[in-house]
């Protein structure tokens, strides 16, 4: 399998820039996740990488060869769409093996292609059938299987499981990864779904207005976000964000006090800041821990509550945005009125002005 090189990679569209310079190198046999909110530029990032957007500028090298000008079906990429685009009057057969008859393989190859990918997507049964009596998963399972039959050095997944609903996201999920354990082959896989990204990826790539924020391993995106905006995108619930503002500089720190609870203060082992700074304070939902056993509680009142068995998330009022809160079901200040939690400086986050992170 080979790896992939963007280098200060740009889009443009007339005088509208949507890619702009993206850097990136994947290894051979990776798992990597584009992330973003709509209109960030990943699709069009993937898009360029199979061929079908023209590269504005930089290059694109694949297995240490510059394909800027090379013919999509010449790249070694296959690639997923959203929607199945299965031929309707033809078989699952007949779909799967299309590609390679049209590139004049053999009738006893592409067949045994086929059979190949067909026995690693549990396809065989559904080989004879056309497509309108299938599934959804089966239609996108035939879609992949579509592309495993072409042998490529790349895999291109293009939000391939939008369409599906939740019950069966969770089966293709499961399949898609088992698929890349069993092939051992690089995948690019693009996902605005958070629990896709963080489940699927050996490393997730987040963007935002067509630059890369950050790269990294899910957990060290969730755990060490580099700002604010990776904070707050990476996880499900999102990070919770309170402002407040420098009151104090200490030897240990910074202390600040929360703009909706003007008695809270909190220390922080912070170096960078000045006293009047707004800054924001982040929390992620299960980090709130019980009364008194952090280092400035918080009286909140309960908007709504949502019980999923074991867990529950509390939704609080704290200003423009509601605070969420995880507790365990069990315990009954999900159904009350109010709720006091607490925050620890350890496990609490700090962004600047500009959404930067100071700690």
């Amino acid at each position: 399998m080979s790896s992939l090189k963007l280098t200060a990679v740009r889009k443009s569209y007339g005088n509208v820039e949507v890619i702009k310079g993206v850097d990136l190198e994947i290894k051979p046999k990776e798992f990597v996740v584009f992330v973003g909110p709509s209109g960030c530029g990943k699709s069009t990032l993937l898009r360029m990488i199979a061929g079908l957007e023209h590269i504005t500028a930089g290059d694109l090298e694949i297995g240490g060869q510059r394909m800027n000008d090379v013919d999509p079906s010449k790249r070694g990429i296959a690639m997923v769409f959203q929607s199945y685009a299965l031929y309707p009057h033809m078989t699952v057969r007949e779909n799967m093996g299309f590609a390679l008859k049209f590139a004049g393989v053999s009738k006893e190859q592409i067949a045994k292609q086929v059979n190949d990918a067909a026995r690693i997507l549990a396809l065989e049964p559904l080989l004879d059938r056309l497509p309108k009596q299938l599934s959804g998963g089966q239609r996108q399972r035939v879609a992949i299987g579509r592309a495993i039959v072409r042998n490529p050095q790349v895999f291109l997944f293009d939000e391939p499981l939008s369409n599906l609903d939740a019950e069966l996201r969770v089966h293709m999920r499961i399949e898609i990864a088992r698929l890349h354990k069993e092939l051992q082959t690089t995948i690019i896989y693009v996902t605005h779904d958070q629990v896709e990204a963080m489940t699927l990826a050996d490393t997730i790539v987040v963007l935002r207005d067509g630059i890369i924020e950050q790269v990294g391993r899910p957990l060290e995106l969730y755990d060490n976000p580099a700002n604010q905006f990776v904070a707050g995108f990476i996880g499900s619930p999102r990070m919770n964000f309170m402002p407040a503002t420098i009151a104090e500089e200490t030897a240990s720190g910074v202390t600040i006090t929360l703009d909706n609870h003007r008695q809270a203060r909190l220390t922080l082992p912070v170096s960078a800041g000045s006293v009047g700074d707004r800054v924001t304070l982040g929390v992620r939902a299960e980090h709130f821990g019980l009364p008194g056993a952090g280092d400035v509680d918080l009286t909140l009142d309960v908007d709504v509550a949502e019980h999923l068995g074991s867990t529950s998330y509390v939704y609080a009022n704290a200003g423009a945005e509601p605070l969420i809160i995880e507790r365990e079901e069990s315990r009954h200040e999900a159904n009350s009125e109010q709720i006091t939690v607490s925050i620890s400086a350890a496990k609490a986050y700090l962004f600047d002005s500009k959404g930067m992170r100071l700690r």
